[in-house]
């Protein structure tokens, strides 16, 4: 155990940093700060790390560990976590630095096929849930399950809905879902089981580029309603 979190073995590859046990910014500041500092410190043997909304998954080479001179203990797991208190991590003050994305969302209900549902949930009209959708600026807490796909946190309680009971095989790029106290974009086509309540004509995800990944963990989004012919306008400039 370190000063502020807890670790426990994943695999007898990873093992998992806790720093918290709910979605806030300060714990998220945490595992941002936290994750950078054990990629500019690498260990003998360490492979990656998952950063998520309160933890960190270290995944390491358990035979590069254990014949390793600079790390101790008697067994991978235990190296692993000895170099994890060893860091001495301390939250800064100062935040990460991040970007702000503008998303352009048609909330049309050729692009928003459970907005109805959503509506009639919350009691609340299509309107209001555009309102209070778009209203916050949300963090990207993390980047799953797909490549690209950004966990957003965190939506307007009066906004909170179950997940579909049966998900969808194959959802379109673009589209735009909440589940639970999240809202997250959909990359591109995939089976998913958020509720869709809108798409974004931006693309999130392109293999070809040096970075493909538009959005990384920390940045900062804001939906901005537009109509179909917008939305049309923007899909038709980037194609």
């Amino acid at each position: 155990m370190g000063s502020g979190f807890t670790t426990y073995s994943l695999s007898e590859r990873a093992l998992v940093i806790k720093l918290g046990d709910t979605i806030d910014i300060s714990i998220h500041q945490k595992v941002i700060q936290f994750n950078n500092k054990i990629n500019q410190s690498p260990f003998e043997g360490f492979v990656e790390t998952v950063p998520a909304y309160n933890t960190i998954a270290v995944y390491y080479d358990p035979i590069a560990v254990v014949h390793s001179k600079k790390l101790e203990g008697p067994s991978a797991h235990k190296r692993v976590e000895k170099y994890i208190n060893s860091l001495n991590f301390v939250l800064e003050e100062k935040p990460v630095s991040s970007k702000t994305l503008v998303v352009p969302v048609c909330y049309d209900p050729e692009y928003a096929p459970d907005l109805k549902f959503v509506s009639e949930y919350r009691k609340l009209s299509v309107d209001k849930i555009i309102q209070l959708h778009t209203a916050p600026v949300y963090t990207v807490y993390m980047i799953g399950f797909v490549p690209g796909f950004p966990y957003l946190g965190k939506l307007d309680p009066d906004l909170i809905v179950p997940r579909k009971e049966t998900p969808r095989t194959m959802v379109d790029p673009g589209s735009v879902g909440i589940a639970g106290e999240q809202t997250g974009i959909y990359p591109f086509a995939s089976p998913g089981g958020w509720q869709l309540i809108g798409r974004t004509p931006i693309t999130l995800f392109d293999p070809l580029k040096n970075e493909p990944t538009l959005l990384r963990l920390g940045d900062r989004v804001r939906f901005v309603p537009v109509g179909k012919a917008e939305f049309l306008q923007i899909q038709e400039s980037r194609s």
